[in-house]
């Protein structure tokens, strides 16, 4: 699946190769429904490509795996094969199916859960922390004499 920020385009192959169909949906809790409702009508649906799980599909990979799916991370077409292919959302969702297919994109998606994500979010709430307290004492008002800061 090629993911973008309104709308992600799928692509549906068969274990030979074959591509079957291609469609759009919006990227929204309905059209997540939508997917995997429309690739359900071609058999069951166990694996998912799907390219950026980390930034635009990132709820898609979330709503395919509450739904069982096995969720393989599958990045962007190197830039070679862009050039030879063309670019366009179906060809990326053709070539991100056909990466999973191959075994060349096997790579597990983040899950935006566990020790990693707790220490992101750590690390984000200190450097917010560091930030405010720069900000504060460099506004005017807050040095005593000196040129220290009032806060320590």
């Amino acid at each position: 699946m090629d993911t973008r920020g309104d709308v992600h385009v799928a692509a549906v192959i068969t274990a030979l190769g074959v591509l079957l169909d291609t469609a759009n949906f919006p990227a929204t809790a309905a059209g997540y429904q939508a997917l995997v409702g429309w690739v359900g009508s071609f058999g069951v649906l166990r694996r998912a490509g799907v390219e950026g799980t980390g930034s635009y599909g990132a709820a898609l990979a979330r709503h395919l795996r509450a739904a069982g799916v096995e969720v393989i991370e599958v990045n962007a077409p190197d830039k070679p094969t862009r050039r030879r292919r063309g670019k366009t959302d179906t060809l990326d969702a053709e070539a991100a199916a056909r990466a999973v297919l191959s075994g060349r994109a096997s790579g597990s998606a983040k899950t935006g859960d566990g020790p990693v994500e707790m220490l992101r979010m750590l690390k984000l709430a200190k450097d917010s922390a560091v930030k405010a307290r720069s900000q504060t004492i460099n506004q005017p008002g807050s040095r005593t004499r000196g040129g220290r800061s009032s806060l320590a």
